[in-house]
């Protein structure tokens, strides 16, 4: 299908959770792979929910020593360089300090986001993965929750609404958890055009590949 402009509309759900390293490896490939093809296709992307621990919780744990209880300190002494590497390929620096923990609020935020447009609830989820990777902020912390949203230029009370009132996008949030991400075992996952799915943080060669079937 193209638009006015002659350009092929493409529309690329992703399936993915707050604090998942190759989610956020996943979209800079993702957007890599989609100004290639800018003059060709217009691009839309939408953000929906999962969650790697939804029994996290709320008051955050060191992050460092969960991954250590998750995968052992061996494994993870190897994990570290070389997502410390990938995220560097990406322009991106990976730090391993700070907390982790229940990302429900995160989500619900960025379901809120949808009614903003695209590329607003993008310019959310660039700025939740950046403050928890690159700058070690907790995902369920109020206070960078809301400041993600300004910096993505959000309206402040309107998210400060949905932290303060947990009902507030609960329910389209666990709809997707349910149903939605059924069967779904491993994130990010890519839906492109309703139709052709791909799963991890692919290269930007094999997205476009996928998107020339669209073109």
């Amino acid at each position: 299908m193209a638009s006015a402009a002659g350009k092929a509309k493409i529309l690329v759900e992703v399936t993915s959770d707050t604090v998942c390293p190759w989610c956020y490896v996943g979209k800079r490939r993702l957007e890599r792979a989609m100004s290639r093809l800018a003059d060709r296709a217009e691009f839309t992307v939408r953000w929906l929910p999962y969650q790697l621990n939804p029994n996290a919780p709320r008051e955050g744990l060191v992050k460092l020593d969960y991954y250590n209880q998750k995968f052992g300190a061996a494994r993870v002494a190897q994990m570290m360089p070389a997502m410390t590497k990938t995220f560097a390929e990406e322009g991106l620096e990976y730090r391993m300090g700070g907390l982790t923990g229940n990302t429900l609020d995160s989500h619900r935020l960025i379901a809120w986001s949808e009614q903003f447009g695209p590329d607003k609830q993008n310019a959310l989820v660039e700025e939740l993965f950046r403050g928890y990777f690159c700058q070690e902020k907790y995902i369920g912390d109020r206070e960078f929750l809301l400041s993600a949203v300004a910096k993505a230029g959000l309206p402040a009370d309107g998210a400060a609404a949905v932290l303060d009132d947990p009902r507030v996008c609960a329910e389209q949030v666990e709809q997707h958890l349910q149903h939605g991400a059924a069967g779904i075992n491993g994130v990010p996952f890519f839906v492109i055009n309703k139709s052709a799915k791909l799963s991890g943080a692919q290269p930007p060669e094999t997205f476009e590949q996928v998107f020339q079937r669209f073109l």
